[in-house]
């Protein structure tokens, strides 16, 4: 996906009355300064391997924390959370495990939106 289509789709979602809400503040806006992008990717390759990317999530929906790191957060607003949101908002179906490039697609939207969040 290029760069403006991911941006499209996190506008879009960003519409969404739930998702709108989440925004950098604090202490997961200075993570985010503090450990910088490469750090952050990294956390979220992780996060997203351990969390989201199994065909069946341990406690799927209640995975994601809404605080805590940068990246827990974006999850939220990108709808990145939990595979019920992957699935209505990204169309990567649940029941299977995430390949390398569904990985790659939820990684790149959740640093993009970081990305964005600390520029404005």
């Amino acid at each position: 996906m290029t760069s403006e289509a991911l941006d499209e789709r996190l506008d879009r979602i960003g519409r969404q009355r739930f998702r709108a809400r989440f925004h950098l503040r604090g202490r997961d806006r200075a993570t985010a300064v503090l450990r910088g992008p490469a750090a952050i990717r990294r956390h979220a390759e992780e996060l997203i391997d351990a969390r989201l990317a199994p065909a069946e999530p341990r406690n799927d929906g209640k995975q994601t924390p809404y605080r805590g790191h940068p990246v827990f957060v974006a999850q939220h607003a990108t709808a990145t959370c939990c595979r019920t949101c992957l699935e209505r908002n990204h169309e990567i179906a649940k029941g299977h495990e995430l390949t390398a490039a569904e990985r790659a697609y939820v990684v790149d939207a959740i640093c993009r939106w970081i990305e964005r969040e600390l520029a404005g």
